[in-house]
């Protein structure tokens, strides 16, 4: 791929700006990578785990296991790792209808929560099975005008009937920052201040392995996520995660399967070596994609554009956005990301109306793994204020070509 010479330099410029950051990764990435190891050790992990199951899965050691590994790696009394579950949004989904009963209440207090959450909350009677169809009520705190929480709304709003709290670590399609795992903290010993038997769930996606800590470690109740972001290290092929506390995490796997069968049965249809190696390479790989992130970050400022959050800003998940001022600057940045893509690089992303998502929606996704947003990718909502959102990379060097690809694409048509 040819790359203009005055974005080339323009590259250098941006690896000198952010060297010292990207070297506070690698120490990051030590700290993680020895605390799965560590995980690993602690459960006597062999090759013997790595069997494959059929049928109901019965006496499955290496399922059975890679949920305590799991659980200690997120310093959880109980963890259930699966790859039936079918994405992020399902994985959140069960544990959210696991937990919740008819005449009970959700409140997020981080905002509105990522788009494809929408149809899950639902509206009553809307006959799709959503939470709300169930007769379970549905909360939200808007956030303060600087993406901190707003203490005196979230205080008026958490009434007797909510049972559960819900916290979006991630920013989604917002212009704010990701919360940091200490915030979280404040946000955990501030509702059960207020309302001590209130449950904190917290929506981990993109936020593992980007800090020491996860957010079981500083009092939520319980988390989830998506192996096939941060934790399925590049090689898990489907599934999700849920993590916290033992009973929550089995009332969420009666969801996953049926009452009174739990996480006591699945076949892991020889999927199971990858979720232990995944998971083994995942600080490894998110310390990749943080350290792309910081990269793009320190171009485009340097461009003069906004980015949030800035090279030199603590991180709490994945995500780069980065802020244009019209829909074609967007549309060229995400198809050059494409461009550098090892697989369908020759396909040109458009807008479309994706499900789930409230607009059309352009996404360039040339992975390994369909969705697999820790490998490169970078999507985008059609709409005012026109914000990219990249994210991945399983290698620095892959994340700095996919942004110098885009910003040929943006030259190429002239948009620089």
């Amino acid at each position: 791929m040819h790359i203009a010479p005055e974005i080339a330099e323009l590259a250098e410029s941006a690896e000198r700006l952010t060297e010292e950051r990207r070297k506070e990764v690698d120490r990051l990435i030590d700290r993680n990578q020895w605390k799965v190891i560590e995980a690993f050790q602690n459960h006597k992990v062999s090759d013997y785990h790595f069997a494959a199951s059929t049928g109901y899965g019965y006496n499955d050691r290496g399922r059975e296991v890679l949920d305590l590994v799991y659980a200690d790696v997120f310093g959880a009394e109980a963890a259930l790792v699966r790859p039936h579950f079918v994405s992020g949004t399902h994985t959140i989904s069960t544990a959210l209808f696991g937990l919740l009963r008819p005449g009970d209440k959700l409140l997020y207090i981080t905002g509105k929560p990522y788009d494809t959450l929408h149809n899950v909350i639902g509206k009553p009677g809307d006959g799709t099975g959503s939470l709300a169809d169930w007769g379970i009520g549905y909360d939200e705190a808007e956030l303060m005008p600087d993406g901190n929480p707003n203490w005196d709304e979230i205080r008026t709003k958490l009434t007797s009937d909510v049972k559960i709290v819900g916290v979006q670590r991630s920013r989604g399609y917002a212009w704010r920052p990701s919360f940091t795992v200490q915030q979280i903290g404040e946000m955990v010993a501030f509702v059960k201040s207020i309302k001590p038997d209130v449950l904190v769930f917290v929506d981990n996606c993109y936020g593992e392995f980007t800090e020491e800590l996860e957010p079981t470690q500083v009092g939520a109740d319980l988390i989830a996520g998506s192996l096939i972001k941060n934790p399925g290290g590049g090689l898990a092929a489907s599934g999700g995660y849920i993590a916290g506390k033992a009973e929550l995490v089995e009332q969420a796997a009666f969801r996953l399967t049926a009452p009174g069968i739990g996480g006591e049965v699945g076949a892991m249809l020889g999927t199971t070596r990858s979720l232990y190696q995944g998971l083994f390479l995942a600080p490894h790989l998110v310390g990749q994609a943080i350290k792309g992130s910081i990269f793009a970050a320190g171009v485009f400022e340097l461009l003069g554009f906004e980015s949030h959050p800035r090279w030199q800003d603590p991180r709490s998940d994945l995500i780069q956005a980065i802020r244009f001022t019209e829909a074609d600057h967007l549309v060229a940045f995400v198809q050059g990301i494409q461009k550098a893509s090892a697989v369908d690089a020759h396909v040109v992303p458009e807008p479309w109306d994706m499900p789930g998502y409230d607009s059309p929606v352009i996404m360039a996704a040339g992975t390994f793994i369909q969705g697999g947003s820790l490998e490169l990718s970078a999507d985008a909502p059609i709409r005012e204020p026109y914000i990219a959102y990249m994210q991945g990379g399983l290698t620095y060097s892959h994340a700095k070509l996919g942004v110098l690809a885009a910003l040929n694409n943006m030259k190429t048509r002239g948009l620089l």
